[in-house]
C-alpha cells in the first residue's frame, strides 16, 4: 500500500513572517528560537529546526470537517519560506524520531480508528489503516503533546 506524507503549505503563514512580536501577539502567534535539535518540529518540511532558527507557534485547524472531530492545535512553522514535504512511502525525520498517534478518518471526517506507534515503525500501522477501504486519510500527531504532525494520504 503506497502512501504520501504531506507537509502544510507555507502560503497561509507567509503574512506572519517578519512581524514584530507585538504584531504577532495580536494574531495569537508567538516567536521562538530553536535552542535544541530535536525540539522544534516544523510542520511544512516536517523536520526539526536547527538551533538558532526562528519559528512561529500558531494555532492551526488541522481537522476542518464539520463533525465532532473538528480540531485545532498549536504547531511550529519555520519563519522562512520552505517547500512542503511530500514523501512517498517514507516517514519524515521529525515523525520518525517521536512516538506518534495515528488517527484514521473517512471521507466525511469521522474517525474510524486510532493507535499509538513509535515513529520509526509507523509504516506498518499506516498500511493496516489503509487496508480498510473506508479510510480516506490519516492524521499524525506527536503523541507526547498531541500536536498535529502531518497528513497521510494514499499515494
Amino acid at each position: 500500500m503506497s502512501f504520501q506524507v504531506t507537509g502544510l503549505s507555507p502560503e497561509p503563514f507567509r503574512h506572519l513572517f517578519g512581524l514584530s512580536d507585538e504584531a504577532l501577539a495580536r494574531e495569537g502567534v508567538r516567536r521562538y528560537t530553536a535552542d535544541a535539535k530535536p525540539g522544534f518540529p516544523d510542520r511544512i518540511e516536517i523536520s526539526d529546526a536547527e538551533p538558532g532558527e526562528t519559528l512561529l507557534l500558531v494555532n492551526f485547524v488541522h481537522q476542518p470537517a464539520d463533525t465532532p472531530y473538528r480540531a485545532s492545535h498549536a504547531i511550529f512553522i519555520r519563519e522562512r519560506d520552505v517547500a512542503p514535504t511530500g514523501l512517498v512511502d517514507d516517514i519524515p525525520p521529525a515523525m520518525r524520531a517521536r512516538p506518534l498517534s495515528l488517527r484514521a478518518f473517512d471521507a466525511a471526517g469521522m474517525m474510524l480508528d486510532g493507535d499509538l506507534v513509535d515513529g520509526g515503525e509507523a509504516k506498518a500501522l499506516i498500511e493496516r489503516f489503509f487496508a480498510d477501504e473506508s479510510v480516506a486519510y490519516i492524521h499524525a500527531h506527536y503523541a507526547r503533546r498531541g500536536c498535529y504532525a502531518g497528513r497521510i494520504d494514499r499515494a
